[in-house]
């Protein structure tokens, strides 16, 4: 069968298997975790930001004004766009549900506006 990688969330100690060019988001759903919001599921919203801490992955395309340059530099990406090429470790920071809601109001807002 295809290759598997363990991708080990730091600050819960919690493991799960992604198989090869499977988006993390989409290995963690599977396996019924909740280590990030789960908006779009293309990139766009920013909501499933983790750190990634050590290992190596390919990144789809990702929205700019979420994960700008310096942040894909440091290992900020959006769960819905890695796809592991080996085992990872990474930090989930979910966003707090005042954060959520702020940025879906401006969301809401600028799409009223054009």
């Amino acid at each position: 069968m295809g290759e598997s990688f363990q991708i080990t969330e730091q600050c819960s100690g919690q493991s799960f298997r992604c198989k090869a060019g499977q988006s993390v988001l989409k290995a963690m759903e599977q396996q019924g975790l909740k280590c990030v919001p789960v908006g779009c599921r293309g990139g766009g919203c920013g909501f499933c930001k983790v750190t990634v801490l050590n290992g190596d992955y390919e990144c789809g395309k990702m929205s700019r004004v979420h994960v700008p340059p310096e942040a894909l530099e440091q290992g900020e990406v959006l769960a819905c766009r890695i796809y592991p090429l080996t085992n990872l470790v990474i930090e989930c920071r979910p966003q707090t549900a005042v954060t959520l809601a702020s940025e879906q109001t401006t969301t809401s807002t600028q799409q009223q506006e054009q």
